[in-house]
């Protein structure tokens, strides 16, 4: 390989291939004793960046943040002669395993998603101030250390999700070469010729062929070229060159089941594996590794799902789309598969749930005060929903116009430690967009939504409001969710990309 083509390979890189080895790890644990051998590879990062104001702990599955980086410093630098040592993210997934630990579903949140990212811990000891509208990546190289920011990450997606991440894995792709040649290849297709034109739009020439048409298998260098593709195939977009890492991914935690756990593969592949990582202190050892990992060995092939975050596009950005990202939170919170089974298992004794609906639970806002804005351009609409949340106990602080009043759906903001406030109040305006921000308190931006109802939360035709996804209510995911999602034993070949 050239060296240009190498500076190239490293530059542009998309890590999902080493998430893949993340992903491997967790899904592929075999015999204690070649695990122990394993715990001076295992590096952690420094939990005194997470937040204050964490979501509770709950009674369902885990989440593990997978981060891929690919910082350019120490052995990295030699894959592709890339400059620099600023780690940066281009790929990442929340990992939930249901609590019957026979389903898991990664979900993948695009770089380039606005989101709000809160105050971050930078390497001097003080801390940032928190960012709105800001690309998802950005959060991991707060800071601008060759380690990357994994807290600050972490603390972005609990905030994203209202979901608590018990675990967070950062991976570099110093190890991804002998990973991929320790599992012999991983599986992939390739639905046209690929030429090194069409990994760098730039070049000015078409070049050497890199992938031939067809289905192949694909390690070290060429799963790297792989996975970075964008140009060549589909639409040239971010979102579709995701699908594609999610059938990489897919493939290879396939490829290790096959193989079952012989000593002989899983030795190199676990080394490789483990020398790549950066764990939570939770994680840090290969026996807690090891005890994660173990309990993930009942989940089957076709009940480890991949989806991407319900999106659109937003210029040349990614928007999230509500309130179909806030029913999946949602589902996952209550443990509910995306296609509405309940994977909760067995749960510690309870209340036990009444044989029919009971009548909604009215809405109480005693001692919470509020701030309304009208985002619309209908007269009266925020005194209208003040008269509303007084009458339900809540503290009106000050009513008023919004900057931009051309708003279709309504939005509930919530500052530091209001998540569960704000998602009561949701109640009161169905269908609202629920998040956090970065300024305390809880404000409320109406919309035409609220208007089209008549101004007090109901339909036109007076029926009583439903309330807002939540653990107990996970809501409907939209049926595109579903219909996109991939198992870890679909054909390589399907569903390769957007566009």
């Amino acid at each position: 390989m050239s060296g240009s083509r190498g500076k190239q390979a490293h530059h542009r890189a998309r890590t999902a291939t080493l998430v893949a080895v993340a992903f491997v790890v967790l899904l592929a644990a075999g015999a204690g004793w070649l695990w122990l051998r394993l715990d001076g590879n295992i590096s952690t990062f420094d939990a005194d960046g997470l937040s204050k104001n964490r979501p509770g702990a709950g009674v369902a599955g885990q989440n593990v943040l997978v981060i891929g980086s690919d910082s350019r410093s120490g052995g990295n630098k030699n894959l592709g002669g890339g400059e620099g040592d600023v780690g940066r993210s281009d790929t990442a997934f929340l990992l939930h395993v249901y609590r019957d630990r026979a389903h898991a579903v990664a979900v993948s949140i695009p770089r380039d998603t606005l989101v709000d990212i809160p105050p971050c811990l930078l390497p001097d000891g003080s801390w940032t101030s928190g960012r709105t509208r800001a690309m998802f990546n950005s959060a991991f190289s707060v800071g601008e250390s060759a380690k990357g920011n994994p807290a600050c990450t972490q603390n972005t997606v609990e905030k994203l999700t209202g979901l608590r991440v018990d675990h967070t894995v950062v991976v570099d792709f110093e190890g991804f070469s002998a990973m991929t040649s320790a599992v012999g290849g991983v599986p992939v297709c390739v639905p046209k010729d690929v030429y090194q034109g069409d990994l760098d739009p730039h070049r000015g020439s078409r070049g050497e062929l890199l992938f031939a048409k067809g289905r192949q298998s694909v390690s070290g260098q060429k799963a790297l070229d792989y996975v970075r593709v964008r140009h060549g195939i589909g639409d040239g977009s971010d979102i579709g060159r995701i699908q594609r890492q999610q059938a990489f991914v897919a493939g290879m935690v396939k490829k290790v089941r096959e193989q079952g756990f012989n000593p002989a593969t899983l030795l190199p592949l676990a080394d490789a594996a483990t020398k790549s990582l950066t764990v939570d202190p939770g994680l840090g050892s290969a026996d807690k590794l090891l005890s994660f990992a173990m309990s993930l060995k009942g989940v089957d092939l076709h009940n480890i799902k991949f989806i991407t975050v319900p999106w659109r596009y937003e210029g040349d950005r990614v928007d999230i789309v509500q309130p179909d990202a806030e029913a999946l939170w949602a589902s996952l919170k209550a443990d509910r598969t995306i296609d509405g089974k309940d994977a909760g298992g067995e749960r510690k004794a309870g209340p036990t749930a009444p044989a029919s609906p009971a009548a909604p639970e009215q809405v109480s806002g005693e001692g919470v005060s509020v701030s309304v804005a009208n985002g619309t351009r209908v007269g009266g609409l925020a005194a209208r929903a003040a008269a509303q949340l007084e009458k339900h106990g809540y503290t009106v602080a000050d009513t008023g116009n919004a900057e931009v009043r051309d708003a279709g759906t309504t939005v509930i903001g919530f500052g530091p430690g209001r998540a569960a406030e704000a998602r009561t109040l949701a109640r009161l305006f169905p269908g609202a967009y629920v998040h956090g921000v970065a300024a305390n308190g809880i404000t409320v931006t109406l919309g035409r939504d609220y208007a089209a109802a008549g101004g007090d939360g109901t339909s036109a035709s007076q029926a009583p409001p439903a309330p807002a996804p939540s653990a107990a209510n996970p809501g409907t995911l939209s049926a595109d969710v579903a219909a996109t999602a991939r198992s870890a034993d679909d054909d390589p070949c399907a569903n390769l990309s957007y566009g």
